[in-house]
């Protein structure tokens, strides 16, 4: 294959270029070291352990404004849990009412916009949207299914801020020695800490699908046990 037509190719171009020529495993391995020395490099530079979990809230909160966006445009929730929406609604709200017992500070903000934003998601699924399912006529087994572009990239966002949060937690509990965990004396911080671990992991198969499919220049598929949207 050569060149396009009528196009410059930049350096950038062909850095990105030897990059996919790379076997799969290789370039998967290479962003998952590259995401790791990220997270050196930012512990390093700044011992403030808060700015990963502001990063992760801002994630969060532009994934979701992502999917306002596709809901408002292509007046579509397809690939879309309801379910799934109001769980996170149930979380990020639980989680602002303990930010509220606490300083009101950038976290609150952030929250407060994830938060309503996912209500907005939820009313526009609920009651705006058509449910064009119809499980009587879905008869035939899904192996794969094909996420939309920007479904995706909400999905992916959410897989990336919860990752960088769970780094954050990781970092404390190495920081504090451990006493982080069960210096508190109840067993809430060793259950929190256990489901971000649970919740990390199920995201992270998705953004590892999401990083194949991207590297490919393909459309997202992900075996149908993986479809978690």
């Amino acid at each position: 294959m050569g060149k396009r037509r009528g196009r410059t190719w930049g350096p950038l171009d062909k850095f990105f270029e030897l990059f996919r020529r790379l076997p799969m495993k290789i370039r998967v391995g290479l962003g998952t070291v590259s995401a790791i020395l990220l997270v050196a490099v930012l512990k390093y530079f700044d011992e403030d352990l808060d700015y990963f979990f502001i990063i992760s809230e801002s994630i969060h909160a532009i994934g979701i404004l992502v999917l306002i966006y596709k809901l408002a445009t292509q007046k579509t929730c397809s690939g879309l849990s309801l379910k799934t929406q109001e769980f996170t609604a149930l979380f990020l709200a639980v989680r602002l009412n303990c930010n509220f017992y606490m300083d009101v500070d950038i976290h609150t903000i952030l929250d407060s916009i994830s938060l309503l934003s996912t209500l907005w998601v939820i009313y526009m699924i609920r009651y705006k949207l058509k449910d064009t399912y119809i499980e009587e006529l879905d008869s035939l087994p899904r192996y794969f299914v094909l996420v939309e572009p920007v479904t995706s990239h909400y999905v992916f966002a959410l897989g990336v801020a919860r990752i960088l949060g769970f780094g954050h937690w990781v970092l404390r509990v190495i920081e504090t020695g451990g006493h982080m965990i069960w210096g508190t004396g109840f067993l809430w911080m060793p259950m929190m800490l256990l489901s971000e671990l649970v919740q990390t992991f199920i995201l992270f198969d998705f953004c590892y699908y999401y990083i194949k499919s991207t590297m490919a220049g393909q459309m997202l598929t992900i075996p149908s046990q993986v479809s978690i949207v």
